[in-house]
């Protein structure tokens, strides 16, 4: 027999042992996943059937008699469909769709002689086990009898009965105030869209591509909106435009309770946004592109139309999108400033708030949801098309000293930073006069929270905890969660899963995910249901609404990190919990700082997501703000969203700090 003979053996397939690390990994995971599931899917699975949930009272359902006079002789049993023919339909017909599931209808219009001091008895059952009524508010179900006296039986309401379909919706767009809202929000996102992408490309364009003096500066003072809740725009908008402003005349008979003043709020809190992701774009340029087009004599105009625009339009297209996003999903700024001029977001908080009409209010958040998913996914698969504009050849682009060209980029930034200043200086001056504008006194009056409707001083230190501990929670998990998804060997199905999960956040409005919360945390039958109005809801609807950011900056600086560390480490039989805790956790120091303090940033300015949540005890600042407004304490308004923009500057600046001191004794190698 010869060598070119012998076959090896056919046999199983082989495969590579999971270590014992690679299932605590796997392990791990599965529990974050566990916590996005209950606490981002399963929300959204209830809300969306919440909104395809209709409700009707069927006649059928209930079988009724009546006695005599005596109490001895009963009627033939007969349903209330039946009773509402023979008095000639006492219930309309329009009277049997009810826009929810508390619905309740009376049954004493089917017996015209009916006197609630009669002798004459009453028996009410249901044909089926899951027919409902209510007794006064106790709750009754079933086909067995019950007998009730005359006072009794007024007080006899049936329950509606659930079916699935799009009558929400069809309810929803026959009403033209409401149809209109969507139009409203459009027209809004587009116009502030086209708005802030101009103002901010210029600004990422004069940062980036001159010499002028002050950059660090201008960058400093483009990054305060982030500071503020979404509402403090509209208050000084208010103050310097609205009846007693002062700059009302600029107006020319216009108001700026609506349209103009909700554009005008979404320009400043969503410039910084759009600012970030151009000017990383306009960042990254080839300076061999701007010498070619030098050198074939192609004028500034052609090359920045053939050159600079090309460049830079995926962060264009993408902040275009995030803006968009951020605008139509807004609720703080429209509620304060938007008058009468209704939007979706607004709509939402009027139908639960304002109406109690909670499947009106999911048909909303599902309207909501539609295009803050669809610029998500378009987004993405933008990102996707994005080809990379530097090779190992590039040169980076360096600006040369333009006299003229350096002149008019500082104006231009000047005029910017004097817009962000102005915005937050009147809300200073508000916060600290006494009455505005007859009264300028300084005086801290307005910071007399407790004698206020809002939630007094509680309420700013609930949200210092609720940031504290959303920032420290947060982070281990979003951090833990991008480790295990990023570090794992195998397992493609789950860790595929973890990625969707991780990412779905950023395509949710806060609103929607508040709204969800209610629906899946408020039902008695979950046994999460302890934690509702309580600051653990806060927390864990705080991290999920902003996980997806925090987890991208996460998986950004694991990245970076050679994978030969984990190979090595487990030949010297290292446990994996060594390395991370000595090496992966020094080593990303930097992102997950930046993690927390986005985290708790957020947590203070955050109202959509929150306003449907908090209880008598766990008030919030940003939720103080919005219930001083309504109000009409617009100053202390001020005074408190001002609160939370020197929380956020001392957070800064304590992040700063706390980053150098830190930064210097576990970085030390990276200047080595």
């Amino acid at each position: 027999m010869t060598a070119a003979t012998l076959e090896i053996p056919k046999g199983r397939a082989l495969r590579a042992k999971v270590s014992g690390d690679d299932l605590a990994k796997r392990g791990l995971m599965v529990v974050i996943s566990l916590y996005l599931l209950m606490a981002l899917a399963a929300p959204l699975y209830v809300l969306l059937s919440k909104s395809v949930s209709t409700y009707r009272f069927d006649l059928t359902a209930f079988e009724l008699q009546r006695s005599d006079e005596r109490a001895a002789n009963w009627s033939e049993p007969k349903t209330v469909a039946m009773l509402n023919d023979e008095v000639g339909g006492a219930i309309a017909p329009d009277r049997l769709d009810t826009p929810g599931s508390d619905g309740r209808l009376s049954l004493t219009a089917l017996y015209p002689d009916f006197s609630f001091r009669s002798p004459v008895m009453y028996r009410i059952r249901g044909t089926s086990d899951d027919a409902a009524y209510l007794v006064g508010s106790e709750l009754h179900r079933g086909t067995d009898w019950l007998e009730l006296d005359s006072n009794t039986f007024r007080r006899v309401v049936i329950r509606p009965s659930a079916s699935f379909g799009l009558g929400n919706f069809i309810a929803y767009f026959s009403t033209p105030a409401l149809a209109q809202s969507i139009a409203n929000s459009v027209l809004m996102g587009v116009v502030s869209t086209v708005l802030v992408i101009g103002i901010a490309f210029g600004l990422a364009y004069a940062l980036n591509r001159s010499c002028m003096p002050f950059k660090g500066f201008f960058r400093l003072i483009t990054t305060i909106p982030i500071l503020v809740p979404s509402l403090l725009p509209g208050i000084a908008l208010v103050y310097l435009f609205g009846n007693q402003g002062l700059l009302k005349g600029l107006m020319m008979g216009h108001s700026i309770y609506g349209p103009i003043g909700i554009v005008i709020g979404s320009v400043f809190f969503t410039l910084p946004h759009a600012l970030l992701i151009i000017s990383t774009a306009l960042s990254v340029a080839d300076q061999r592109h701007y010498e070619a087009a030098q050198s074939l004599r192609s004028s500034p105009w052609r090359t920045f139309w053939t050159v600079t625009v090309p460049g830079a339009r995926y962060g264009i297209i993408s902040a275009a999108f995030v803006v968009f996003t951020l605008v139509i999903t807004d609720f703080g700024l429209p509620k304060v400033i938007g008058g009468q001029y209704n939007v979706l977001a607004v709509d939402i908080y009027k139908q639960v708030i304002g109406q109690q009409n909670f499947e009106m209010g999911a048909v909303v958040a599902v309207l909501l949801l539609v295009p803050a998913v669809a610029a998500f996914f378009v987004d993405s698969a933008i990102r996707k098309r994005q080809v990379a504009l530097l090779s190992a050849r590039s040169v980076p682009y360096r600006p040369k000293p333009e006299r003229g060209f350096d002149t008019v980029c500082f104006a231009y930034c000047s005029a910017v930073a004097l817009f962000i200043l102005t915005m937050i200086g009147v809300c200073q001056l508000a916060a600290t006069v006494k009455f505005w504008p007859y009264d300028l006194t300084p005086s801290f009056n307005n910071f007399r929270f407790d004698l206020m409707d809002g939630g007094g001083w509680g309420a700013y230190y609930n949200s210092i905890v609720m940031a504290l501990l959303t920032a420290t929670f947060g982070t281990v998990v979003v951090f833990v969660g991008a480790y295990m998804v990023e570090k794992t060997d195998g397992f493609a199905a789950g860790r595929t899963l973890f990625q969707f999960l991780a990412m779905l956040p950023m395509a949710v409005p806060g609103m929607v995910l508040g709204l969800s919360y209610i629906f899946f945390f408020n039902n008695p039958a979950n046994p999460l249901n302890p934690i509702y109005g309580t600051m653990a809801i806060l927390v864990i609807s705080t991290v999920t609404h902003f996980y997806t950011v925090s987890h991208l900056t996460a998986l950004t600086a694991l990245n970076q990190m050679d994978r030969e560390f984990e190979p090595v480490a487990a030949s010297l039989k290292q446990p994996f919990h060594r390395l991370f805790f000595r090496v992966t956790v020094p080593v990303s120091l930097p992102a997950i700082l930046d993690i927390s303090i986005y985290l708790f940033v957020n947590a203070m300015t955050t109202v959509s997501a929150v306003v449907f949540l908090y209880s008598t005890q766990t008030q919030l600042a940003s939720v103080a703000v919005l219930n001083m407004d309504d109000a009409g304490d617009i100053a202390p308004a001020a005074a408190m969203g001002m609160m939370i923009f020197y929380t956020n500057v001392a957070a800064r600046l304590l992040h700063g700090f706390g980053s150098w001191f830190l930064l210097r004794r576990s970085q030390a190698w990276r200047v080595r």
